[in-house]
């Protein structure tokens, strides 16, 4: 009688450890890797020694410069207008 519990707990302990989705385990990640697949325009781009296309030297300087500027002021406020509804009650809720 000893021997049928400690199988059976033994059984009941280890159900949790069998993969019972083998089909998903087997492609697991793959929709992460695809996705970063086809982010990449091409693949081989640090291979090559071409330069950068599309900015000169002062262009890029002046753009990193804006950007930095632009976290010095906070951006300007934008005044919503309200139609239609009252955020507040002036009949005090009644």
């Amino acid at each position: 009688m000893k021997m049928q519990t400690l199988a059976i707990l033994f059984a009941v302990l280890t159900a949790g450890c069998q993969t019972v989705t083998p089909n998903y385990d087997a492609r697991f990640g793959d929709a992460v890797r695809d996705a970063k697949r086809k982010m990449t325009i091409n693949p081989d781009a640090g291979k090559k020694p071409d330069t950068a296309l599309g900015l000169d030297g002062r262009a890029a300087h002046d753009t990193v410069i804006r950007y930095h500027d632009s976290f010095k002021e906070p951006p300007p406020a934008v005044n919503v207008i309200n139609i239609g509804g009252a955020i507040g009650s002036q009949s005090g809720g009644r």
